[in-house]
């Protein structure tokens, strides 16, 4: 295949309309599994951690996500959860149908709130023994599990706070780590998503994408980086992570706007990230390719296009069935020398890497349901680098005959990007289903951004 430029202007298939919140039918399905999977595991509770930066399992299991502060929320196997809140998050916990129904019990614990606000609730352990039993095998969830290459016990070792930790010990026959019930990449609660949740991502998406193409349209010679964010007017959706933007004397790839003003024919960087999105771009500040210093001016036929082919591949290893393990080994032998860093493609949700079934030597496969970024980040001394980093869903029929009953508008936009994609030369089956108007958009000159590079 070769690679070509082609000017034109990025597609737009129109906004989404504003997408349903969840639901308190939803929240009462998740736990149901919650609870399925806890008897599976074999416990007797399950005490799921919260605060500002590692939310996402308790605000898919509950539908809150605690501001400012901690937050814990007791499932057992019978009865209303019990979800401590703090000062600030308390009256937040409404927010959730369920709270608001009754189906999960929210109560104060100021202890949740910031330092030297007022303390006058019940104490956590007072909490704790009201929703717990004494003895019993407890699990765990916060926000990461750990593997035997890591630590000697990984069953016990959990990343909550000690002092929840060394609470629950005192009352438990045994504490677990529990959190690959919601994340592990084959059987994780929150590996696949549901029919619904494919237009809260499609607007998540959407809002970023939108956002990232007027950044991308602001880039001027001698602007700075702030001037360079504030025109991409990001929406009020929450950030997944951190805004990047790296280029200058700050190339590191998690550098944010600080100040440094753009100049031609320096290699950058830069994302917007909403929750359940990151769209992400790399290339060069510059026109075309007598922009680049002399070694890299064959950048677009040295880089771009064994780029571009690798990730038409990878988009026709989202399929059904093909495992992890097949991707990794096809992105090796696609881009040998280009220094591809971490997992090429991982699972995406309210945090921004859930986690990965594509690894080396990896047995799990793709599997319908799953919200898949496209995170193929290669680095080189001489080319800088590329990327093409949107979401996508993978959907077997049933999936997608019931996406097109349901949500038919998100199912025509998502068939409109199919088309476009393969109009640049990618190779799409039928089960990926790109959710951004980005998908298949790469400028490596990004001074002149409508110069597209095709795949032919």
């Amino acid at each position: 295949m070769t690679v070509t430029l082609t000017q034109m202007d990025w597609p737009d298939f129109g906004a989404p309309d504003v997408p349903a919140p969840v639901s308190r039918a939803e929240l009462a399905a998740r736990l149901v599994l919650i609870r399925a999977a806890m008897a599976e595991a074999g416990l007797d509770a399950l005490v799921i951690y919260g605060d500002r930066e590692h939310s996402a399992n308790l605000l898919w299991a509950s539908g809150f996500d605690p501001r400012f502060e901690e937050a814990v929320m007791v499932v057992r196997p019978e009865g209303a959860p019990l979800l401590m809140a703090g000062n600030e998050s308390l009256d937040w916990t409404g927010a959730s149908p369920a709270v608001a129904a009754g189906d999960i019990e929210a109560v104060l614990c100021a202890s949740y709130s910031l330092l030297s606000q007022p303390r006058d609730s019940d104490r956590i352990e007072v909490l704790l023994d009201r929703a717990l039993e004494r003895g019993g095998r407890i699990g765990t969830a916060g926000w990461k599990y750990w593997t035997a290459e890591e630590v000697g016990d990984p069953e016990h070792a959990l990343e909550i706070p000690s002092v929840l930790a060394d609470l629950l010990r005192a009352r438990a026959g045994e504490v677990v780590n529990a959190t690959a019930l919601f994340m592990h990449p084959g059987t994780g609660l929150r590996s696949v998503v549901t029919l619904d949740e494919i237009p809260r991502l499609e607007f998540a998406n959407h809002m970023a994408a939108a956002a990232l193409r007027r950044m991308v349209f602001a880039l001027r010679e001698g602007m700075t980086d702030f001037a360079a964010f504030e025109a991409a007017g990001v929406g009020g959706l929450p950030l997944g992570c951190h805004a990047t933007f790296a280029t200058g004397a700050r190339p590191f790839g998690l550098s944010g706007p600080s100040g440094t003003v753009l100049e031609r024919g320096r290699p950058i960087s830069f994302n917007i990230c909403h929750w359940g999105s990151n769209i992400c771009r790399a290339g060069w500040l510059a026109e075309g390719p007598d922009d680049l210093p002399e070694a890299a001016r064959d950048y677009l036929d040295a880089f771009v296009g064994p780029y571009l082919e690798a990730m038409s591949l990878w988009c026709g290893l989202m399929r059904p069935g093909v495992t992890g393990g097949e991707v990794q080994a096809a992105m090796d032998r696609a881009l040998p020398g280009f220094g591809v860093a971490l997992n090429p493609g991982h699972l995406i949700g309210t945090d921004e890497w859930v986690s990965s079934p594509i690894f080396p030597g990896s047995d799990l496969p793709i599997r319908s349901g799953m919200a898949m970024q496209m995170d193929v980040i290669p680095d080189h001394p001489v080319y800088a680098s590329t990327r093409m980093e949107d979401g996508y869903v993978i959907a077997d029929a049933d999936l997608r005959a019931a996406l097109e009953e349901t949500h038919p508008l998100v199912a025509a936009r998502i068939e409109r990007r199919r088309t476009f994609m393969g109009g640049m030369g990618f190779d799409l089956p039928e089960t990926l289903l790109p959710l951004a108007d980005t998908c298949g958009v790469v400028a490596p000159f990004l001074l002149a951004p409508r110069r597209l590079a095709r795949l032919a």
